[in-house]
């Protein structure tokens, strides 16, 4: 198959197939040897990564296209989150709330504690069993007691029910106030149970450590989750939502950034979606229990970021709560023959949408693409993916010793570092390593090798039978169905967490069995009495309660998975999260038209001169004092910067007076030529790439290689 990378792994990267040994049995650690060493180091593979590489081959229409460099400034990628109430999210405010109060509530958890439980406890006897509730009775009684003794944490008996963990965790919260509550794991890696500690902190040596694995085999050695450890003001909703703004960052670094900042956990904040790093965007964030007059004091010393537009409200946000983005895009450096040429691909675009490819992001931009490693993992190749994850710079660093490559590595690289650090401690089990991965993180490498399949599918879609109607076979919408937003959504079953991990870009809201329901194979009669239209077509995000269509296209799936030494229809280890069988799938538009479109034509002389205003140029008029100073403060700051044209921020005044946008001359007698940019304004739904709608525009590859050559 041409313009397609074999995800077979080199034969010096091949791990042991795994065994049939129970789940279990793959999380034990081994003996450790006197020197922990890492896998050989993947293969460096043979450049960037190209359209062709993830199966991005075809366009809508053959309207011919036109030159233009795409994120020459990241200013000129100007995103927007839309909330799920159709509201545009920007920057607009510093003023914290009304109700903002800042103090704890210390003295009336230990009012509580001092209180009579019985009644509480009586209830906990019906929900949990005699052996917890004389657990519990006896912690509380020491508890109350004061003294400084034996205040370990206590563990509940073990409990395989999500919902009932549940039920007790809010129960402990509700009832014991001056309690905090978490979820532990057996050794076995299987069972799970609730851990109880005192709120208050550690009351004696081993108060919060406690005990690296109890003799039951109970773990005791994780840190307790900070979120919720202090009382919260009642008339306050316990989520902060707020608007991020960011430059040229990522949503992991970020917010990553803040809460050091805080010393909160990367999983207290949640956010619908991530966006574009080499960007300007802005997005809403809801993080559990913390007052918006701390975040705000941090505006003062985050560089490429900002926070403002506070509220509190009762519900955090998960992935794939949101309608969409708007994106302001700014093509500089355009070449055609005519503004007729424009005009004609802007028209068509807007007429004929565009293939809704996983765009080049989806797949990372790491030396290794991720759909790479989500093929060793559908295999069950542990010690392949671990090498594939951690890269030839961990190696390099270390030379394969474990000691070595973590103190040569930086701070910043926490994926690694955690790696590497589970390696050390289960020398040899890299099954255990790859659990250190944030859950959400480990889904995106399977989320991207099922893009990868979507991409060729649709690009065999396209070639076989061309867009302009749908064939017996297709796979469609139902007419009359709401498609709603888990339409496209990938899914998977987080654990006892109250919100989201902060991670990578996938969308993970649950797929409700109504819209699974909602798609059925088009037939003869269907074609006949042309009931759909292209725009109906989907195909299959692969899971367990998908279908595949119903002709030729089915198998191209199945046939890269063969290739790849992958079954769609069954797992060949028992690790749900790894699983193409562990996750229902999804569907997607195969064909997707850019809403609200507006375009505008803009000549400029200097390329430094940003052509689109940000939220905070806009708030820098409005509150002029407080956004000047964060403007000035951010400017030299360019730490982050991608290429010479950029600086933290952009702090020239922006030139966007309709279309004859242009620059002063410089000097007496000599003036710059004047150079041709198009401005594009779309919205698109959620999980849809506007590079791919450029891609369509411009008939151009959307690739960094490519771009770096229109870049003059």
């Amino acid at each position: 198959m041409r313009g397609r990378w074999l995800l077979n792994p080199l034969p010096l990267l091949l791990a042991p197939k795994p065994s049939s040994r129970p789940l279990a049995a793959h999380f034990r650690a081994r003996a450790a040897p006197h020197r922990p060493a890492l896998a050989p180091s993947p293969a460096p593979r043979r450049g960037p990564l190209d359209e062709p590489d993830v199966g991005i081959s075809r366009f809508a229409s053959s309207v011919p296209g036109f030159r233009g460099a795409l994120k020459q400034r990241y200013s000129d990628f100007v995103v927007h989150e839309v909330a799920r109430d159709g509201a545009l999210v920007r920057l607009t405010s510093f003023d914290l709330p009304d109700d903002d109060e800042r103090g704890d509530n210390e003295e009336d958890g230990e009012a509580d504690a001092d209180g009579d439980h019985s009644r509480a406890l009586e209830s906990l006897r019906l929900l949990c069993g005699e052996a917890d509730y004389n657990v519990m009775r006896g912690f509380l009684e020491r508890v109350l007691e004061g003294g400084d003794g034996d205040l370990s944490p206590i563990i509940l008996s073990a409990d395989a029910d999500k919902a009932h963990r549940s039920e007790v965790h809010e129960f402990i919260k509700r009832n014991f106030k001056f309690l905090v509550t978490d979820t532990v794991e057996h050794r076995d890696g299987v069972q799970k149970c609730i851990r109880v500690r005192l709120g208050s902190g550690p009351r004696g040596g081993r108060g919060r450590n406690g005990r690296a694995m109890d003799s039951s085999g109970w773990r005791d050695d994780r840190p307790f989750d900070s979120r919720g450890s202090t009382s919260w003001p009642y008339h306050l909703g316990k989520y902060l939502r707020f608007h991020l703004y960011k430059e040229n960052r990522d949503i992991q670094e970020a917010l990553g950034v803040i809460g050091k900042m805080l010393g909160v956990q990367p999983r207290s904040f949640g956010f619908a979606g991530t966006k574009d790093k080499r960007a300007v965007t802005t997005q809403q964030v809801a993080l559990f229990k913390v007052h918006a007059s701390r975040l705000a004091a941090l505006n003062s010393k985050l560089a490429g970021i900002r926070v403002g537009d506070f509220s509190y409200v009762n519900e955090g946000l998960a992935l794939g709560q949101l309608r969409g983005n708007r994106f302001a895009v700014t093509l500089r450096n355009v070449v055609a023959e005519s503004d007729g040429v424009i005009k004609a691909a802007i028209d068509g675009l807007s007429k004929n949408g565009f293939i809704n490819y996983y765009g080049l992001q989806r797949f990372g931009s790491g030396s290794v693409p991720g759909h790479f490693v989500g093929a060793a993992l559908l295999r069950g190749e542990w010690r392949h993916a671990v090498s594939l994850i951690l890269g030839t710079r961990v190696y390099h660093k270390g030379h394969g010793d474990i000691d070595a490559a973590l103190s040569g590595i930086p701070r910043h690289l926490t994926l690694e570092r955690a790696m590497l650090q589970r390696l050390k401690k289960y020398p040899g089990n890299y099954l255990q390593a790859l659990m250190a991965i944030p859950k959400t993180l480990r889904l995106m490498y399977v989320h991207s090798y099922q893009s990868y399949l979507w991409n060729h599918a649709a690009s065999m879609r396209v070639e076989k039978y061309g867009i302009s109607q749908v064939v017996e076979g297709d796979l469609v919408y139902k007419k009359g169905c709401s498609l709603g937003e888990a339409a496209t959504a990938d899914t998977f079953d987080d654990d006892d967490s109250h919100t989201n991990s902060t991670e990578m870009e996938i969308s993970c809201e649950t797929l409700p069995e109504e819209v699974v329901k909602s798609v059925k194979i088009a037939d003869s009669e269907d074609i006949l009495n042309a009931v759909y239209t292209f725009e109906d077509v989907v195909l299959p995000l692969p899971g367990s309660e998908t279908l595949f269509p119903g002709n030729k296209v089915a198998g191209i799936y199945h046939e890269i998975a063969k290739q790849d030494g992958i079954s769609l229809i069954e797992s060949v280890h028992g690790i749900k999260d790894f699983s193409i069988t562990g996750m229902k799938g999804g569907y997607r538009r195969v064909l997707q038209r850019p809403i609200d479109f507006e375009w505008d034509l803009m000549t400029y002389t200097d390329d430094n001169v940003p052509l689109v205003e940000t939220d905070l140029t806009v708030l820098s008029r409005t509150q002029s004092s407080e956004a000047n100073k964060l403007l000035s403060d951010g400017s030299s700051n360019c730490s982050s910067c991608d290429s010479g044209l950029d600086a933290s921020f952009d702090t020239s005044e922006p030139t966007t007076e309709a279309s004859s946008a242009k620059t002063k001359s410089i000097g007496m007698s000599y003036q710059l030529p004047e150079k041709l940019a198009v401005k594009l304004e779309f919205t698109l739904p959620a999980s849809s790439y506007a590079t791919m709608a450029i891609r369509e525009l411009t008939k151009t590859s959307t690739s960094v290689a490519y771009q770096k050559t229109l870049n003059y």
